[in-house]
């Protein structure tokens, strides 16, 4: 059980958000967000990083793996860690009035958290969580760039948020708890930043493209004063 972090502050991007667009798009339910925070440095994080890499290919869900930097003092610095992603795992303990954290932890749907689980644990709560959102978030190509639509939604609200991640990367591990092991990570979350505030009516914002050799999400997650609450939608950008 791992860490104590201090509070997770987002980067902003371009914040214009234009109103008032007519969707002819087909209605469907927005895919199951998966977080799981783990760290090259945790001796019990493999499984879980498998777990994870078994969930990219399942249908309607976006599975997302942040590296925490809490880790790093005991003899392997993270090569993906960022003490943000520490932050905002902090910041779901909080919400859940919890001082504790740890890894490897997921956390489904922005309010369910798992250490540690099975698979069959995993996959039934990802399976409660299908259909939840409804259509919330959907994409389209513009001569701007790529953009993101909100529908109006009643009751939701909070941030649009970018989220540019490493489909895949394998990393021998020198030191620490799997020193000498070759472990491979799935959707390495690379940045985390706010694309605008949503007040839960119709809005669009064009998404920056990609770093190279990376992919992107957007995600609708509403705020519990300040901190990460329930995803009310999330939409894969390519």
């Amino acid at each position: 059980m791992h860490g104590m972090l201090p509070s997770f502050h987002f980067s902003r991007l371009a914040p214009a958000i234009f109103l008032g667009f007519a969707l002819t798009l087909p209605a469907a339910a927005d895919p199951v967000v998966v977080e799981l925070f783990t760290s090259q440095g945790c001796s019990t994080c493999p499984p879980a990083d498998a777990m994870l890499g078994e969930l990219i290919d399942r249908d309607g869900v976006i599975a997302l793996s942040l590296h925490v930097d809490y880790w790093d003092w005991i003899g392997w610095k993270d090569t993906f860690a960022d003490p943000a992603y520490s932050s905002r795992q902090r910041d779901y303990a909080a919400v859940a009035r919890s001082n504790v954290v740890y890894t490897p932890q997921f956390v489904v749907g922005g309010t369910d958290q798992l250490a540690g689980p099975t698979g069959m644990e995993l996959s039934e709560l990802v399976a409660r969580h299908e259909g939840v959102t409804g259509d919330v978030l959907r994409v389209a190509s513009t001569a701007q760039g790529r953009e993101v639509m909100a529908m109006a939604t009643e009751g939701a609200g909070g941030l649009l948020i970018l989220v540019n991640y490493l489909p895949e990367a394998t990393v021998r591990v020198l030191r620490g708890e799997n020193a000498g092991k070759d472990i491979t990570y799935y959707n390495v979350v690379r940045s985390w930043s706010v694309l605008s505030r949503w007040d839960g009516g119709e809005a669009s914002v064009i998404v920056p493209p990609a770093p190279p050799g990376q992919r992107q999400a957007v995600i609708a997650q509403a705020q519990v004063a300040g901190r990460p609450g329930p995803i009310r939608g999330a939409v894969l950008i390519d």
